[in-house]
C-alpha cells in the first residue's frame, strides 16, 4: 500500500496510493467515514441516537461528501478507500442558508426533528468560527479503525498542507477530540481557541496552520 516516508516534520506514512476520490468511491468511503467517527462527540451530538443511528451517521456523510465536498475535487482517499480527508479550498467552505434549505430533507433524516435546530446552530456557528484569512478547510479526517496507526490520515493530509506551503496559504480544523489536538500539532496547527455550542454539546478545538517554508 505503498512506500513508507517521512515529511518535514518527521511524520512516517505512507507516500503512495493516496488519491482524489470519485462518486465511485462513495458508498466505500461513507462507510470508513462512519466507523471512523463512530465515538466523534460531535457527530454523536448532532445525530440522532434512536433505532435510526446508523442510517443518520450514513446520511451525513454521503450528504457532506455528494452535496459539499466532492463538487471541489479536494477529497482525498486510499485506493481500497479505507480512509478519507474532506478538504474545501480557499472560499468554498462556507454552508449558506439557501444551501442549508436545500440539504433539509437530508439534515432532518440525520438529525430527527427533534435535532433540526441543533445541526443548524452549528453549522452556523462554525460557518461565523472560521477565520477571515484565505485558507484551505479540513471538515473531516478518518480512517477506519482496523487501518489506523499506519500513517494513513498523515497521508490524506500531506498533499494539501504541501500545497498551502507552496501557494503561502494556511490551513484550518475543528477538533471535537481534545486527544487529537496534540496530533494535528505535529502538523504545525495551533489552537486559536474554544467553541461552546451550548448545554450538553462537547467542547471544538479550532486549529490554524501557518505556511511553512519550504526547504
Amino acid at each position: 500500500m505503498g512506500n513508507v516516508v517521512r515529511d518535514a516534520q518527521g511524520n512516517h506514512y505512507m507516500s503512495a496510493s493516496i488519491r482524489k476520490a470519485t462518486c465511485a468511491d462513495v458508498d466505500r468511503l461513507v462507510y470508513s467515514l462512519a466507523c471512523a467517527f463512530d465515538d466523534d462527540p460531535l457527530v454523536n451530538w448532532i445525530v440522532r441516537q434512536d433505532n435510526k443511528r446508523s442510517q443518520a451517521f450514513t446520511t451525513l456523510f454521503r450528504t457532506c461528501l455528494c452535496a459539499l465536498s466532492l463538487p471541489h475535487g479536494q477529497v482525498l482517499t486510499t485506493d481500497d478507500c479505507v480512509g478519507g480527508a474532506l478538504w474545501y479550498p480557499p472560499g468554498t467552505g462556507k454552508i449558506t442558508r439557501g444551501r442549508q434549505i436545500l440539504l433539509l430533507p437530508a439534515m432532518i433524516r440525520g438529525a430527527g426533528f427533534r435535532g433540526i435546530g441543533r445541526l443548524i446552530h452549528v453549522m452556523d456557528t462554525l460557518d461565523r468560527a472560521h477565520p477571515k484569512e484565505r485558507h484551505y478547510y479540513l471538515q473531516f479526517l478518518g480512517v477506519a479503525p482496523p487501518h489506523q496507526r499506519k500513517g494513513i490520515g498523515t497521508a490524506l493530509m500531506r498533499p494539501v498542507l504541501d500545497r498551502c506551503d507552496r501557494e503561502g496559504c494556511g490551513a484550518y480544523l475543528e477538533s471535537p477530540k481534545e486527544a487529537n489536538v496534540g496530533y494535528y500539532e505535529r502538523f504545525g496547527f495551533v489552537v486559536t481557541g474554544e467553541i461552546r455550542l451550548g448545554r450538553g454539546a462537547p467542547p471544538i478545538w479550532p486549529m490554524w496552520r501557518s505556511p511553512q517554508t519550504m526547504s
